[in-house]
Formats: C-alpha cells, sequence, structure tokens
C-alpha cells in the first residue's frame, strides 16, 4: 500500500453528531458533491454499513468501489478498506475524532489509494490531498448544518 496522506479539522459538532454524519450513508450524494450514489450492501450488528457501494464523478475521475467498514466500540473511530474498484486497486482509510470541548471536535482523516493505472507518486499525493480536503470540508459543514 502506498503511504498514507493525513489532515485534521475542528468541527462545532460533538464526536456523536459527526459519526452519525459518517455512518449515514444514504444520505451522502445530499451533501458530498463527488457521490452520487450509495447502498449499503451489508450492516454491523448495530445497524451500521459494514460493505458499502459508492459510485462518484468528480470529472476526469469517475469510479465505482465498494469499502468495508470497521467501526470502533467507542464511536471515536471508523476504518475503511477498498474490497473492489475500477479505477482503484487499494484504498484504506480512517476518521479519528477527539473531542475539543463540550460543542467542538477535532477529525483526523488518512487516506491511502492506489490505482489500477500508474501515477507519479506526487501527484497521487496532491489529489489524495485535494479529495481529503474537499471531503473534511463537506463534511464539517454537514455536520454543523445539522449539530
Amino acid at each position: 500500500m502506498a503511504d498514507q496522506s493525513t489532515q485534521s479539522i475542528v468541527i462545532d459538532a460533538t464526536p456523536e453528531q459527526i459519526m452519525a454524519v459518517i455512518s449515514g450513508f444514504a444520505k451522502y450524494p445530499e451533501w458530498a458533491e463527488a457521490v452520487k450514489h450509495t447502498e449499503v450492501l451489508s450492516s454491523d450488528s448495530a445497524g451500521r454499513g459494514e460493505q458499502v457501494r459508492f459510485v462518484i464523478d468528480a470529472g476526469p475521475i469517475k469510479d465505482e468501489y465498494v469499502l468495508d467498514y470497521d467501526w470502533a466500540a467507542d464511536g471515536r473511530s471508523v476504518s475503511w478498506n477498498l474490497v473492489k474498484g475500477q479505477m482503484q486497486k487499494a484504498q484504506a482509510g480512517s476518521y479519528v475524532l477527539a473531542p475539543e470541548s463540550d460543542c467542538s471536535t477535532k477529525v483526523t482523516y488518512s487516506l491511502s489509494v492506489e490505482l489500477t493505472i500508474p501515477m507519479i507518486g506526487l501527484f497521487r499525493r496532491k489529489a489524495e490531498k485535494m479529495i481529503m480536503d474537499v471531503a473534511l470540508k463537506e463534511l464539517k459543514n454537514r455536520a454543523e448544518s445539522a449539530a
């Protein structure tokens, strides 16, 4: 697996509110611009998506893939790995939530993606950074509007 990129943002919402947004896969197309469709293929005993199919369209990048999620028992983190994809050979990621105060949470997002087509490391890291930056800003907007 390629090197992982990591970014953090502080969101004015509780970890529970943020995790509700992260686990609400059916609503991703409403707030995550590149996500056009999601489908929960299987759920864990708590009803959270365990395997989820995504269809994305981010301009030049279009893909359909399935991720396998592992939810932490404490509700403060989730990690995932690629099960299958068209444009991706591998994807590993995570969100880790750390309360900053009663109503703000630091969210750390880590992501590593390996595409089926060769890509120079510098360009891959720039693409990961852009994906993460947009994802964190969209998550912040959605979580704060719901808080």
